[in-house]
């Protein structure tokens, strides 16, 4: 049975909003997001993105991981560790054919996406929007949602061409972070360099690792007396 509406009021009428209706609406949701996609492509120090992964798992990330073939193949090259291995690491693993994955659409929120490392191919199939995995789809996703997508970029020396994918990129909302050693914190190990570049592709997530060494803080030779007002 259909019940009688009732008229509405004169400022209904003329098209004034609501307020009482309005209030039943949800406010957006201010929760951050503890999802980080974890891209894996095949350039050499795929050891990036292990560690990454490694330190994002102790932080309590949940972390979402996607490599590419020639990934799995540098992998072999370059550790003693199989795709199966690093698979663990992570909270979850996507086929990188897999086109329809959560990380493929915007609506599946996420902190952003770190390629670690990020090969010249996936870099320039990003900086085009012309995608063609999974990798390089759930990238042009993040940054069309406005999140933050960091590329750790493995190559040297590079060309006018790279450089112009990379200014695009920039322009276009990414960070591009090679993993440039900071000799300043004193590495003793190959790992320590890794995770110090790893560590600082975190703090761009506002994810801090208590295995970072800090100019100013806990490396000796950053500490100074700082000049104080009289």
């Amino acid at each position: 049975m259909f019940t009688k509406k009732s008229k509405p009021s004169r400022n209904e009428a003329k098209g004034d909003v609501n307020l009482s209706a309005m209030s039943k609406i949800p406010a957006p949701s201010t929760a951050k997001a503890s999802r980080l996609i974890v891209g894996i492509s095949g350039a050499s120090g795929v050891i990036y993105g292990v560690r990454l992964l490694e330190i994002a798992a102790s932080l309590g990330v949940e972390t979402h991981l996607v490599m590419t073939r020639a990934a799995e193949m540098t992998l072999g090259y370059e550790t003693g560790l199989s795709p199966k291995d690093v698979e663990k690491l992570a909270h979850t693993r996507y086929r990188i054919e897999d086109i329809g994955a959560a990380i493929s659409s915007g609506s599946f929120n996420t902190l952003g996406m770190v390629v670690a490392p990020c090969s010249i191919r996936s870099m320039s199939e990003i900086a085009t929007g012309v995608t063609s995995s999974l990798l390089t789809r759930a990238a042009d996703v993040v940054l069309k949602e406005r999140r933050r997508l960091v590329l750790m970029l493995r190559e040297t020396p590079l060309h006018t061409g790279h450089l112009r994918s990379m200014t695009q990129l920039s322009e276009i909302g990414a960070i591009i972070a090679p993993p440039v050693p900071g000799f300043y914190a004193e590495p003793k190990t190959i790992d320590d360099i890794v995770t110090h570049s790893v560590c600082r592709v975190l703090d761009l997530f506002g994810l801090k690792a208590p295995e970072a060494k800090r100019w100013g803080e806990n490396i000796k030779g950053g500490k100074r007396t700082p000049v104080r007002k009289p």
